[in-house]
């Protein structure tokens, strides 16, 4: 089992994000603790805030006043609703929590059945909660957990492991070589892209860019790869690096086996990703929208245009099953040129006609300028074609090969952004 803790000062924003998750017959709530109960057993999000208020109105100088815990057991650990609860207020009350009000929500929106507490960090007197080894702490309670309960085992580097995630290359601050290595000898053990340029289109989340090189020796051509580090306008800033220096896995020949393999995977999940993109567009009224849509969805717009404007390439990032597809991977109406006019054009040309159900629908946007963007699995934001992130981008991803729920690491995300804004 694995626990995951998140700190904030929005105690609103973690209950109305769980809460959500019932009112879309995704998600339960389990247990109450020390909180105000309705007899209809049915809650609003200020209802269940009631019950901390007396906690947050006595705090004296904590800052982030709101813990989000998730407890994720292995998948083929099947626990049921009681013995959720009797695992929530164990872990709850060795980590010094059994006092607190707290609220467990069940999650069943993935494949992954899983458990999330909300609770406060301050007791009813305003003192903080110690949080003094806390990682520590919370990995003993699990391992002790696992043998209580017969679950299966998580290794403690599964836990917690910080050192296993991909950041975005910042060139500003030297050591380009490592920083490179950390991305592209990794990223294929977990993405699936069929060709060299949608390979670049999930580089570029990590201002990276790769291109084919072509060199004679000994009157032979060979063929190979280099890398480049991008700026936040998504321009070359340093001079290539061979693939050779990162290992056979970023290289051409390891790469061309991989693109067959996810040409073959692909078409098991293509069908999820094209009802989601199809939805996005029958709703989207612009760009922005339509990028917003998908990135609330779990899926990353990555768009080429020339120095014209004209969108010549586009390409969509499914971090939920984690397959990078093209728009002509996707079909005729997910071309580029189907979304160039969409974009540039105030009428409704019939740009997709594809969605679930076989069902046709006329769709407009108006233009917008915007390049690329990625979702937290993941944690980027929209920023004029910039990515950047202060936490991982597969942090924990974990969870090696379980399945992840892209709005839960979108509400972490914003939970992270909101207390950095604050100090």
């Amino acid at each position: 089992m694995i626990a995951k803790i998140g700190r904030g000062s929005n105690m609103y924003g973690a209950l109305n994000y769980n809460l959500s998750k019932v009112h879309q017959n995704a998600g339960t709530i389990l247990h109450l603790n020390n909180m105000f109960e309705t007899p209809s057993g049915e809650y609003t999000t200020t209802q269940l805030l009631s019950s901390f208020i007396a906690n947050l109105a006595a705090n004296k100088k904590t800052e982030k006043t709101a813990i989000h815990i998730s407890l994720n057991p292995d998948p083929i650990d099947i626990l049921s609703d009681e013995n959720y609860v009797r695992i929530a207020k164990e872990y709850m009350g060795k980590m010094g929590y059994g006092d607190q009000p707290y609220v467990v929500f069940r999650h069943n929106d993935i494949d992954r059945s899983h458990i999330h507490i909300v609770s406060t960090t301050v007791d009813k007197n305003g003192i903080k909660i110690s949080d003094v080894f806390e990682k520590k702490r919370s990995m003993e309670i699990c391992r002790n957990i696992e043998k209580k309960y017969n679950l299966a085992r998580a290794d403690e580097k599964e836990c917690f492991n910080e050192s296993l995630t991909f950041q975005p290359v910042d060139h500003t601050k030297g050591n380009i070589k490592s920083q490179l290595a950390a991305v592209v000898r990794y990223l294929p053990n977990y993405y699936y892209f069929q060709s060299l340029g949608s390979y670049n289109a999930l580089l570029s989340l990590f201002n990276i860019a790769v291109e084919s090189t072509k060199k004679e020796y000994s009157g032979e051509f060979k063929e190979g790869l280099v890398y480049f580090a991008l700026d936040k306008n998504g321009e070359k800033v340093t001079n290539p690096f061979k693939a050779s220096l990162f290992g056979k896995e970023a290289g051409l020949i390891a790469l061309q086996t991989h693109f067959i393999k996810s040409k073959e995977l692909a078409a098991e999940t293509k069908e999820k990703s094209k009802n989601i993109i199809a939805q996005a567009i029958s709703i989207a009224r612009n760009e922005k929208d339509f990028k917003e849509y998908l990135i609330d969805h779990g899926i990353n717009v990555v768009i080429r245009r020339n120095d014209q404007g004209r969108l010549y390439g586009i390409s969509f990032i499914d971090h939920n099953s984690r397959n990078v597809f093209n728009g002509s991977h996707l079909g005729k109406g997910f071309s580029a040129n189907s979304f160039n006019a969409l974009f540039s054009s105030s009428q409704s040309p019939k740009v997709v006609e594809y969605i679930e159900g076989s069902q046709k629908k006329d769709t407009s946007t108006q233009s917008r300028s915007a390049n690329h963007s990625l979702h937290p699995l993941f944690d980027f934001m929209i920023n004029n074609g910039s990515v950047f992130s202060d936490w991982g981008l597969l942090d924990q991803l974990l969870l090696h090969g379980m399945t992840e729920d892209p709005e839960e690491h979108l509400f972490e995300f914003n939970m992270k952004k909101k207390r950095k804004r604050k100090r």
